[in-house]
């Protein structure tokens, strides 16, 4: 899908932001995932992983970090009684619509068609590894206490 009034490069900037905030991720957990494949609609399709901090900020019942991708295109299993987890590795990439190729290690991943919008790509080592491509990305963050404390 593509739309008339947004940035060029909003989504692959989404992308990247996204990334540079995971890449402090690293020494995290993940405390849970969730996955809704229920729905025949593609769009409608959600995984949710929940990250917690070494030091979590605001207790050990609220994850640090959610990332949230939607419109899934594939999801790898993983082993879900292995969460809690510890993250050897977290990578999230850009996966451009053709004519623009995908980085080495994506291609063959899925069937480039000219149907194929641009995708994000996850990934997660450890004891759990999460594997999704998919065309929406949302990652939140928590705020430090120092942040809530103040009233805007």
């Amino acid at each position: 899908m593509v739309y008339e009034h947004r940035a060029p490069d909003a989504f692959k900037n989404r992308c990247v932001n996204a990334a540079l905030t995971l890449e402090s991720c690293a020494d995290y957990t993940i405390d849970r995932i969730s996955v809704d494949e229920s729905n025949e609609n593609r769009k409608d399709n959600t995984l949710d992983v929940w990250l917690l901090s070494p030091l979590p900020c605001e207790g050990p019942w609220r994850p640090d970090v959610v990332i949230s991708l939607a419109n899934l295109h594939s999801v790898r299993p993983w082993e879900r009684e292995l969460c809690p987890s510890f993250i050897d590795g977290i990578s999230l990439v850009h996966l451009p619509a053709l004519p623009l190729p995908w980085p080495a290690e994506a291609v063959g991943r899925l069937e480039r068609s000219e149907d194929l919008p641009e995708l994000v790509w996850l990934r997660v080592a450890g004891p759990v590894e999460v594997d999704a491509v998919a065309a929406i990305v949302t990652v939140y963050r928590a705020q430090s206490d120092d942040a809530a404390s103040v009233l805007r």
